[in-house]
C-alpha cells in the first residue's frame, strides 16, 4: 500500500484570483512585501496496491481524470510505501 500526497496548483499562466484576494487582504494588514501569491490543494489518499508501477499510474489517472482540471491546472504528487 501507499500513501499519496497531491498537489494540484493552477497554471503559472492563469489568474489566481484567490491568490491575489490574499494578497490584498495582507496589504490591508499592513503586511507588504509578498508578491506571487498562488493558491493549490493538497489532496492524500491511500492507494491499495503493492507496486509502486501501478501506483503511480493509478495516482495519474486518478488526478488527470478527477482530481485537476487538464486545462487549469497542473499536479505533482510523492508516493510514500506504507507497511
Amino acid at each position: 500500500m501507499f500513501k499519496a500526497t497531491v498537489l494540484i496548483k493552477r497554471r503559472s499562466s492563469i489568474l489566481d484570483p484567490q491568490g491575489v484576494a490574499v494578497e490584498k487582504g495582507a496589504k490591508h494588514l499592513g503586511i507588504t512585501n509578498i508578491k506571487g501569491t498562488r493558491i493549490g490543494k493538497l489532496i492524500e489518499f491511500d492507494v491499495d496496491v503493492n507496486d509502486r508501477t501501478a501506483a503511480e499510474k493509478e495516482v495519474t489517472e486518478y488526478c488527470s481524470k478527477l482530481l485537476a482540471n487538464p486545462i487549469m491546472e497542473d499536479f505533482e504528487f510523492n508516493l510514500e510505501e506504507v507497511k
